[in-house]
């Protein structure tokens, strides 16, 4: 029978294994958690012909390399990226087949934060509370990779050919368009629910200055770095719920957008929410890009 499972060979500065998520248990304290850029998760799997659901690789900065037992289809997006087989190069973007044995080698991104990793039958992982995304803030879900982790292999989705040398793979999607992370973030921001414990002038300097993104973001919040928002209202409200996209602002007056890791509850106010569909592109901004919110209803 065939060993369905790929083997780290280097796990790279923080590799998880993500879906989509796991919705439906905020009441319970656990937070959606899933892949920061779900578009690049999509289409990953879409190339190497997997459910959208299924679970992919998540790498941050510097990649990961993994050994496949089997021979399989992969397909490698999100954060531009080198790719190698064997030291040789391979596509970038599209479906490409790598024999068993063989060493695939995702490099540090030239351009956003994250690359996403789908493998044909997708990464087998035993379910926690219907997802097997890694959540760093509750600890649920796979541990982080590291050297010599073994993961299973669902059963393999027939994409491609060829047990030789790593090879393209023409399928449905053989080129597809791959958005490039961005040089400014564009945040839509509805204000509320507590906008009323800011000063007017701290709500005007929230939509008309600029922040950065700050190299203390994690998978539970994207920090910035730039003016601070003045308090109308002393002391802390109640803790209350939170929900993905929630701008928190600390005592220090820094906004921290929320992000799949983020707690359920806090205690400091939520001066807005910001667009679930903007937070994608929030996966691949680097320290020092320039973030600007802009306000909806």
């Amino acid at each position: 029978m065939t060993d369905r499972a790929v083997v780290v060979v280097r796990a790279g500065a923080l590799t998880t294994v993500q879906d989509l998520g796991r919705t439906g248990y905020a009441h319970l304290g656990v937070p959606r958690s899933g892949a920061l850029d779900p578009a690049a998760v999509r289409l990953v799997n879409r190339l190497v012909g997997n459910p959208e659901t299924a679970a992919v690789l998540e790498t941050t900065v510097d990649g990961c390399a993994l050994r496949p037992r089997c021979a399989v289809t992969v397909a490698v997006g999100g954060a531009p990226c080198p790719v190698r087989v064997d030291g040789r190069p391979a596509a970038w973007g599209t479906a490409v087949r790598v024999p068993a044995g063989s060493v695939l080698d995702i490099g540090a991104a030239t351009r956003g934060l994250r690359a996403y990793v789908a493998v044909g039958g997708g990464i087998d992982v035993e379910p926690v509370l219907g997802s097997r995304s890694t959540d760093l803030l509750s600890g649920l879900g796979p541990p982080p990779a590291a050297e010599e982790t073994v993961l299973p292999l669902g059963p393999d989705t027939g994409t491609g050919t060829g047990t030789g040398t790593a090879t393209a793979v023409r399928g449905s999607v053989d080129a597809p368009p791959w958005p490039g992370p961005p040089d400014e973030l564009v945040l839509r921001v509805r204000l509320g629910p507590r906008d009323d414990w800011f000063t007017a002038a701290a709500l005007r300097t929230l939509v008309a200055r600029a922040y950065r993104v700050s190299s203390a973001s994690n998978r539970i919040g994207l920090r910035l770095e730039g003016p601070a928002l003045e308090r109308s209202r002393h002391g802390e409200p109640a803790s209350e719920g939170m929900v993905l996209g929630a701008v928190q602002v600390p005592p220090d007056g820094r906004p921290v957008v929320f992000l799949a890791d983020h707690p359920t509850t806090g205690g400091y106010p939520v001066v807005g929410v910001v667009r679930e569909v903007d937070l994608g592109a929030a996966a691949q901004a680097v320290p020092g890009t320039p973030v600007r919110f802009t306000p909806v209803r």
